[in-house]
C-alpha cells in the first residue's frame, strides 16, 4: 500500500490517536468551518457555490506551505451550508474507500459524510442559539 492511505490506531486513555500515512509520508490535515453568509464571503458565495471553502482551503495551504516535505498536507474546509472543498471531498472519499476495504461495508463513505453532516448541523444549531439574547428578566424567553 505504498501509494495509498495507511491507518494505525493507538488507544491512550480517552483519546484515540490515528496516524495516517500517504505515500509513506505522515498525512497532516486542518479542518476549517467557514460561514457561507459571513460578510467576507457573501459576495463570492452569492455568485459561486462553494467559493468560501475553496478560499479557506487556499488560505490553509498557504499557512502550511512551510511544512517539511516529509509531510503531506490536506486542508478540509466545510461551509456552514454544506459544501466541502474539492480536495477534501476526494480525500474523504478515499478514506471511505479504505474503511470499506477494512470493514467490507460498501456504505462507509456515506456513513462518514453523514457523520460530518450531523456535526455541521450541531455546529449550526450552536451558532443559532448563540445569536439569541436571553434575559433573566423576561420569563417568556
Amino acid at each position: 500500500m505504498r501509494g495509498g492511505l495507511v491507518f494505525c490506531c493507538c488507544f491512550i486513555s480517552f483519546y484515540i490517536i490515528i496516524i495516517v500515512r500517504q505515500g509513506g509520508k505522515p498525512l497532516t490535515w486542518d479542518v476549517t468551518v467557514v460561514s457561507t453568509l459571513a460578510d467576507s464571503y457573501l459576495h463570492s458565495t452569492s455568485h459561486f457555490a462553494g467559493s468560501a471553502v475553496e478560499t479557506a482551503s487556499n488560505r490553509k495551504e498557504t499557512k502550511y506551505s512551510s511544512l517539511p516535505p516529509d509531510f503531506v498536507f490536506q486542508p478540509v474546509a466545510i461551509e456552514t451550508l454544506g459544501p466541502l472543498n474539492a480536495s477534501a471531498l476526494n480525500f474523504l472519499s478515499e478514506v471511505g474507500r479504505r474503511l470499506t476495504s477494512l470493514s467490507g461495508d460498501s456504505r462507509e463513505t456515506s456513513f462518514l459524510l453523514q457523520r460530518l453532516s450531523m456535526l455541521l448541523q450541531r455546529f449550526n444549531s450552536a451558532l443559532i442559539m448563540d445569536s439569541f439574547c436571553f434575559s433573566d428578566e423576561d420569563p417568556d424567553l
